[in-house]
């Protein structure tokens, strides 16, 4: 027998590296083997575990190691020694964002276990109150996912409860089925998920949220995370590792053969339904304890398909999706950036593509970067409206739509609304690499560009980033500009800040600590990375109250932190869902349906016109604060710039700073508005003009916008000479583009600051937002203060409080409801009679 060709193939194994799991810990030269994907969160210092199947990364024990801003709040916020990144092997496809067994917290050291694919956070007992805790992360070869023991021991001679439960982020699709859990990827076009079980537990009779623990006394928990590319196929590894299960494999395909990528299988598992993806050619494959499943093929716009698993192999046949294929283009011929909404007609509800804080299908929504796309829905009769941003007209047709049909909806949106030598931003929006939210980061640049933002710094919540590499990746670099920047956050005042230059492969990409006096964080800040004359500073969602009349939040006016303005160029006036500036109270008191207590809401646009007249500029500036794409997306509120150049791409920081700075800035929710004297000047100039001046104000809207009023306001206050109406003045309002266009003559007797507020108050956003929640607004838009100077010797504030004090923090309904019915805002409320005396039997 001739044995050469077995030694030779043996020869050749040997000489051929093995493939093995290993460890590492990340070093210069190595972050480019980080795992990847969108929710990565890997940095210098962390260690990586690596088999042929997956790959993985258990944080350092840092200074402030944590995954991102909101992993978790307070001051145990911090998670080293968790797994912040699970995704298999070269798929670049992580959804993970923290998993911290039995809890997080400080850690006394993470390191690599000697001679294993194992990483090891230990907690000392002299750290932990007593209570030792390790948790021990291992991969090998062939194991879809990470082996997680965790040991808990009471080394104090009393006894003590100790908390088993989990900390794990954030997913939206969650459940349990036979005992283990799973998570969807949120955006199920990512096509990701994972699944914990719990395999063994020593030292108590079964899992629970917490143990009593004797002195001397341990638990340990043996668990497995699996990784999939689904939920259901997580599950099913999860599962194996538990039970005997078998292998399911199967196909989606349409009535031609060809895979329908988009469709999602789901299984019914106990009481949850689970659900799994297929990849670019609609295979499937599953593995699955041997028992009889309820199985359904899904589709949009296609009728669900049941599915049968016979000889563990599936095959299933779909009908052809109904749809609507869109060509929309700008008045320049190109395809443009744009938002689609689908409202049900008659007998058709209106459709729910997806989640909230995805771009392409959110709701009854679909923003896109092109104007060439396709969108499935149901077959039923719809009214779909194609916008982009409040200053194009929107497209609107009512489609009628069968079964395995397509529409072709073609159109030009018409740029209607001239803001030459301006340009539309918003200086606050957030994607997940801020943390207190999961919309893709991808999918805040395509909703700011089909709402025509066209300069959007990049603001996410403690962590310098970039969103520049997004934007060219998307094709979008003609229609948005960004600076990198960042929102510092804590407990109290948020403050953004730009530019910034991000330190890659660092905690939070090297941004500077939040201290809880603004003024420290604001002028840490200013200084970070050295001092940058174009930088702007500015506080986000502002408590007035806090930063400029109650710094201790005990009720009595101690004058804030004294000196903040000074040190800061902007402030938020509006980031709400209301319109709030001709509102002329300090409070609205409401009441929730079904709440038992009423609540007291401060109107930061009040107390900003308050403290204009005691002397402080305070640059308004409108945003969005987005952290969904539905809802809340982006341009409800932002802001006008002038600007030399109206194509984004050659928009230039260095030019808008100074403006910026100055207080050049319309803010806005939709029309725009321009206000200028005779002198030129406009938001945010001083004039000097004696007996006062005349300002030119014209508003404009789109098609779907509309204003009923413009008011003047003098020093913070509505002058009722300068109100004008379409009721009461007609023939100065009209039904074009251009809404107003009239010179209002302001006589002045001393120095005032003018503010032009432009109202609809009859109409709402609807046309332009739907049911998202910017749709409830009314129309409106006002200039930064033109400060007149009328004696020549310079703007003086005239220290009006407007009929209410300063407001301080703490106020309460009650107190109020008193303080808006003395000043004649509010009816009192009826006395009630007395209630009949009880009958005594």
């Amino acid at each position: 027998m001739n044995h050469l060709p077995n030694l030779a193939l043996a020869l050749c194994l040997f000489s051929t590296p093995l493939l093995a799991a290993e460890v590492f810990e990340v070093g210069p030269g190595r972050e480019t083997e980080l795992p990847r994907g969108k929710e990565a969160d890997g940095i210098r210092g962390d260690f990586v575990l690596r088999s042929d199947k997956v790959e993985a990364v258990v944080s350092a024990n840092a200074p402030l190691r944590r995954a991102n801003m909101s992993t978790f709040y307070g001051d145990d916020g911090v998670t080293p020694g968790c797994l912040f990144d699970l995704t298999i092997k070269g798929s670049n496809n992580d959804q993970l964002i923290c998993y911290g067994p039995a809890g997080h917290g400080q850690v006394s050291y993470v390191r690599i276990v000697e001679g294993q694919s194992a990483i090891e956070s230990v907690t000392t007992a002299a750290k932990n109150k007593g209570i030792y805790k390790r948790n021990e992360y291992r991969v090998a070869d062939g194991d879809q996912g990470v082996w997680i023991t965790t040991t808990l021991r009471n080394e104090k001679d009393t006894p003590d409860k100790v908390s088993l439960k989990d900390d794990f982020t954030r997913f939206n699709e969650t459940g349990s089925a036979d005992t283990i859990k799973w998570y969807d990827a949120v955006d199920p076009a990512d096509k990701g998920g994972y699944a914990l079980v719990v395999l063994k537990v020593t030292g108590m009779e079964k899992m629970a949220d917490d143990v009593e623990l004797a002195p001397g006394k341990e638990v340990v928990i043996e668990r497995f995370l699996a990784v999939g590319t689904s939920a259901l196929q997580a599950w099913g590894i999860a599962a194996s590792k538990r039970e005997e299960t078998k292998t399911i494999t199967g196909s989606i395909v349409d009535e031609n053969g060809k895979p329908v990528t988009s469709a999602k299988l789901i299984v019914k598992i106990g009481n949850s339904k689970v659900t799994a993806y297929p990849d670019a050619e609609g295979k499937i494959a599953l593995q699955l304890p041997g028992k009889k499943r309820e199985a359904t093929a899904m589709d949009m716009g296609r009728p669900d398909a049941p599915v049968a698993f016979e000889n563990d192999t599936f095959k299933v046949t779909m009908a052809a999706a109904s749809r609507i294929r869109f060509d929309i283009k700008d008045d320049q011929g190109r395809s443009a950036p744009c938002k689609v909404m689908f409202t049900g007609g008659p007998g058709s509800p209106d459709p729910d593509l997806g989640p909230v804080m995805r771009a392409h299908g959110c709701k009854n929504q679909y923003h896109s970067e092109r104007g060439d796309f396709t969108v499935q829905v149901p077959k039923g009769n719809y009214n779909v409206t194609v916008v982009r941003g409040s200053e194009y007209d929107s497209l609107v047709q009512d489609i009628e739509l069968a079964q395995g049909a397509e529409y072709v909806f073609t159109g030009i949106l018409k740029r209607s609304v001239d803001t030459r030598g301006w340009i539309s931003s918003d200086f606050h929006n957030h994607s997940t690499q801020s943390g207190d939210n999961i919309c893709g980061t991808d999918d805040r640049l395509i909703n700011i560009a089909a709402e025509h933002l066209e300069f959007c710094p990049t603001t996410e919540h403690n962590r310098i980033y970039d969103w520049l590499p997004h934007i060219e990746k998307l094709g979008l670099t003609d229609y948005v500009k960004t600076v990198s920047g960042i929102e510092l956050t804590g407990r109290r005042q948020h403050i953004n800040a730009f530019p910034f230059t991000p330190e890659f492969y660092t905690q939070d990409n090297g941004a500077p600590v939040w201290d809880d006096d603004p003024r420290i964080t604001a002028l840490s800040l200013r200084r970070h990375q050295g001092e940058n004359p174009l930088r702007w500073i500015q506080f986000n969602h502002p408590d007035l109250a806090n930063d400029f009349v109650d710094r201790n939040d005990d009720g009595l006016a101690d004058g804030g932190f004294v000196g903040v303005g000074g040190m800061i160029d902007g402030i938020e006036t509006q980031n709400g869902t209301t319109t709030d500036i001709l509102e002329g109270a300090p409070y609205r008191v409401s009441r929730k349906p079904g709440a038992l207590a009423a609540k007291a809401t401060q109107l930061r646009e009040f107390l900003w016109l308050q403290l204009l007249n005691q002397g402080h500029r305070l640059v308004a500036v409108g945003v969005a604060d987005a952290h969904a794409v539905y809802g809340n997306g982006v341009s409800g509120w932002h802001i006008y710039l002038p600007s030399s150049t109206d194509e984004p791409a050659k928009i230039d920081w260095a030019e808008l700073s100074p403006r910026a700075k100055a207080g050049n800035i319309l803010v806005t929710n939709g029309p725009f508005m321009t206000v200028t004297t005779p002198s030129g000047k406009g938001p945010g100039d001083d004039e000097r003009s004696s007996g006062g001046t005349t300002l030119k104000v014209k508003v404009q809207c789109a098609n779907w916008l509309d204003i009923s009023r413009v008011q003047v306001l003098v020093n913070s206050r509505p002058e009722p000479t300068l109100n004008f109406t379409r009721k009461t003045h007609p023939q100065m309002f009209k039904d074009g583009a251009v809404k107003f266009d009239e010179s209002i003559v302001v006589k002045l007797q001393s120095d005032a600051h003018l503010i032009v507020v432009a109202l609809g108050e009859e109409t709402f956003l609807t046309g332009g937002y739907g049911t998202s929640d910017w749709g409830r607004m009314h129309p409106c838009a006002y200039n930064n203060p033109i400060y007149v100077d009328t004696d020549g010797s310079g703007f003086k504030a005239n220290n009006d409080t407007l009929g209410f004090d300063l407001p301080t923090m703490g106020v309460s309904a009650d107190a109020a409801r008193a303080l808006l019915i003395k000043a004649g805002k509010m009816e009192p409320l009826p006395v009630l009679p007395p209630l009949d005396q009880p009958t005594v039997k």
